[in-house]
Order: C-alpha cells, then structure tokens, then sequence
C-alpha cells in the first residue's frame, strides 16, 4: 500500500499534468502589443486554425479572456458581415479592450487606451476573421475564395471544434454566438450547425446558448420593406411621397413593378446625401457637400458635434456598400499607404487607424499573423466570391428559439443601412407571445432605448441614437446590455 506522502505526491503530479493539459496554448499568448504600454487587464491570445489541411484553409482569431472571472464568464464569438468584413472592425472599433488613439502623423502606429466599456469586462470574447480570404484569414487554394453562406457556417463550425479542443478549460463555459450587418445571416446559420453537432454528439461538446444580432440582414421581404417606412417615419420624405410609393408598391417595395421603381428613385434622390448608417452623421459624398463642409465655421455648432464620444476616435464616417481588394499590391517590398489604396476618394468613411496598427510588422509579429508582404489587412475585401444560398433566415430563428437558444435581436434606431422597422417586423413574425410589452430600458436613468420580449427567451431591442454598428456609437448603453443579458437578468 502507497505511503500517504507517496500518494500525496502521485496527486499533486496529476494535478500538475491536468493543469499542463487543460490549458491555452503559450504559443498563441500575446505578451505585448505595440502601441499600448500598459498591463493587460486580462489574458490575449491569437493565431491560426486550420479548418482544411489540404488546403492549407486558415482562420485567424484574436481572444480576450475576461476581467472579471474567465473560468465562469461566457465566451463570445464575435463576427462582423460584409460579407468580406473582418471582425477586428468590432474590436478596433466597437467593444475590444482598447480604444486607439490615432497616431501623430497619417499611418503612424496608433496609441491603445484601455475601453472602459470593453465586452471583455463581462465575458471571454473570440475575434474571429470569416471566411478566408477577409481579414487575416487565408487559404493556399484560391478556389476557396469562392464560398457563401452554408461553407462560411461549416468552416466556422470546424473552427470552434478545434478552438475548444485548443482551449478545453473554456468548454463548460456557457457560449454564445454574436455580430452584426451581415453577420444576421453568419450567426444563425453557425447557430444551426453548432445545435445540429450537439444533437449528433460531436466532440468537443460546446456549452452552446445562445445568440445575439446587431442590425442584422434576415429576410429578403422584411429587409427590403423596412427602409420607405423607416424614412417617412424619421421625417426624411414627405407625407405625400409616402402615400404615392405605397400605392404604386401596393405597400411592398423589395420586388418593384415600373410603377414603383419611379417612386423609390423619388425616395432615393430625397436620401442619398444622407450617410445611409446613421443618418445623424455627416457624409460627405458629393463635390457640392464636400465644398460645403469644407469650412467648419460654416456648419451649425450642434451638427459639428455629431459624431463625438467618449472615445479618443470620433464616430467614423463610413462609405456607402464599396469592398477594397483583400491582397493589395506591395510595390518594392512594402505596404501600399493609404491614399495609393484610394481611401482619399471615400470621403465618407476613413479606416486608417486600423490600417496603420493591423498592417505594422511589429504588431503582426505580436498578434501571430502572417507577415505584411504576405497579407495586406484592409476592413472589407471583395477578393472573396460570396454567395447567399442560405435563403430567410426566419426559419433558422424559429427553429434555435423553439429548441431553447436564447435570442437577443438589437438595432441601433438611426441606422438606414439594416433600419429597425424591418427587424421589429420579422421577430414579431414569428408569431410568439409577447412576454414583455413593448417598454423603455435604461441606462443611468435615462432611457436608452425600447424592447419586446418574446416566448422562447426571443427579445427585440433598440438603442436610441446609434447607427448600424451600436458599440460604436453608444458604448455605455452597449456594455449595459450586454452584461444584463448574459447574466439572465431583465434589461
């Protein structure tokens, strides 16, 4: 029989392999980041999983353990749309742990604040670039830039089999599926593969439970229906235009006969001045209100104001559906800058802090990415060939609900780009009973938007004033409900 000091010895040796066992790779540990010359408030990881070996199909991820309490706290995956946007927009941008802070000169190495209202103070958050050929992610066979809907839900699904198989000390987590735009079509049709994996007890077994949606696409009728409403109703065309377009559309405007189409140019030609992602912000897209704007002594004191936060970045301005090529050219050996890529010519919309901090060799190096020459990072890409072949989402909604997945649908309430009318239309579509009557939530007192809650733990929330990326323009209000949300309590 084993002494006890013996037996005392054979444990503690176990419970040192065990450790050694479940725990994050070293390799992916980031240690410093250039720009930020502080203490990581929690633990950074990064790097490649390879979802194809033949094909040499990488996806690249970028996690932030949470700090508060990562053993517990959920993990969240996080991905933006496009399709062909990378997810670092929603962590450079939206609710990652810094706030970056531009640089001195034009394409200068930003300076990273700590974000006081970082998701990652309330849960683990995975970055995740998909498909490959957006972000950082890649693939040795260019074939696989032809994807779409159901291979992006496959890849992803792969990658967060073997990201938990890397990372085992994180499955009994409880884990969510979160984004925004696009990602309305990205994050229920993972939702999907993930609860099909569990139903055919797939390893590793994911503590999957549930989703979030930020201004996402849904439903070709609901989506395309939303916008002539959503404008007569902000007071952006005239009673009379609304009238005509609803009887030339026969109140239906996502598949126009002649008729109609006549009237939604008229509609058109009354917004397009307008920046279709917050239509409080200015968009200086035209030469007439680019002279304008030219002179800020000319702009009435409250609309220069437009924009600002408590963020070092002012509200970015954003251009109007244009993708920029993914492998952009490197002439003699070096990054390309921001004016040879064009970026001078889109007035409403400037990504050049991100592009200055992603596509440093330094921080390449620090975030375990491919090197520069290899990858240029741009926001969005039209390198990739997409294609929507996953149809409604409506049907993958009504099925994770009523399989008992959590649901939050939220939309910032000015966003033109995916309006809020269309998604209160298609949850309420499904027809569940209203468990929660339509009622304002709160942020210090104040009221910072509207909800509906639903049977099957479904929820519609708006946040008032924030265009289609709502981190971005109510951060506070953002965090708040959040956390309340992941925590089960009421928002």
């Amino acid at each position: 029989m084993a002494s006890p000091i013996l037996f005392s010895f054979i444990l503690l040796a176990l419970l040192i392999a065990a450790s050694l066992i479940l725990a994050a790779p070293e390799s992916a540990l980031i240690t410093h980041l250039p720009g930020f010359n502080a203490t990581f408030p929690s633990k950074h990881y990064s790097g490649y999983v390879t979802v194809d070996e033949n094909h040499g199909k990488s996806l690249f991820y970028y996690f932030v353990e949470s700090e508060r309490n990562p053993a517990e706290d959920p993990v969240v995956l996080w991905l933006n749309g496009g399709p062909g946007c990378s997810s670092f927009d929603g962590f450079v941008y939206e609710h990652g742990p810094f706030n970056f802070k531009a640089g001195e000169k034009a394409g200068s190495l930003p300076e990273l604040q700590l974000n006081p209202y970082t998701w990652s103070k309330v849960s683990s958050i995975v970055y995740l670039d998909s498909p490959a050929g957006v972000g950082l992610s890649y693939s040795a066979n260019p074939d696989d830039y032809d994807t779409g809907d159901l291979k992006t839900a496959l890849d992803s699904h792969k990658f967060l089999l073997k990201w938990f198989a890397l990372y085992p000390e994180f499955l009994e987590n409880p884990f969510y599926i979160s984004g925004e735009s696009y990602a309305g079509v990205y994050v229920p049709t993972l939702a999907a593969e993930v609860a099909k994996g569990l139903q055919l007890g797939i390893k590793p077994t994911i503590n999957f439970k549930g989703y979030m949606v930020g201004n996402g696409v849904c439903d070709l009728a609901y989506d395309g229906d939303a916008l002539v409403p959503f404008a007569h109703g902000m007071g952006l065309i005239s009673d009379d235009l609304y009238k005509e377009t609803i009887a030339a559309c026969n109140g239906s405007y996502w598949n126009p006969n002649d008729s109609c189409n006549e009237k939604l140019y008229k509609v058109d030609s009354e917004i397009e001045n307008l920046n279709i992602y917050d239509i409080l912000e200015p968009c200086y897209h035209s030469p007439k209100i680019r002279e304008v704007v030219s002179d800020k002594s000319r702009i009435p004191s409250s609309f220069r104001r437009l924009g600002e936060t408590n963020r070092p970045l002012p509200v970015r301005k954003r251009m109007f559906g244009r993708s920029w090529p993914l492998r952009a050219p490197v002439k003699e050996g070096r990054v390309p800058t921001w004016p040879e890529l064009g970026r001078q010519s889109v007035p409403c919309m400037s990504e050049e802090v991100a592009f200055a901090w992603l596509n440093n060799e330094a921080v390449r190096s620090a975030i375990h990415a491919q090197p520069v020459n290899e990858c240029i990072w741009v926001l969005c890409t039209d390198n990739i060939r997409f294609y929507h072949d996953a149809g409604s989402m409506i049907k993958y909604h009504m099925n994770l609900t009523s399989e008992g997945y959590r649901a939050l649908i939220f939309s910032g309430d000015h966003d033109m780009c995916v309006p809020f009318t269309g998604s209160e239309a298609w949850t309420r579509s499904l027809g569940y009973k209203i468990t929660d009557q339509w009622r304002p939530w709160y942020v210090d007192y104040q009221v910072a938007g509207y909800l509906q809650g639903y049977d099957n733990n479904l929820i519609f929330l708006t946040v008032k004033g924030a265009g289609h990326t709502v981190p971005e323009y109510k951060p506070q209000e953002a965090l708040a409900f959040y956390s309340r949300w992941l925590s089960g309590v009421a928002i």
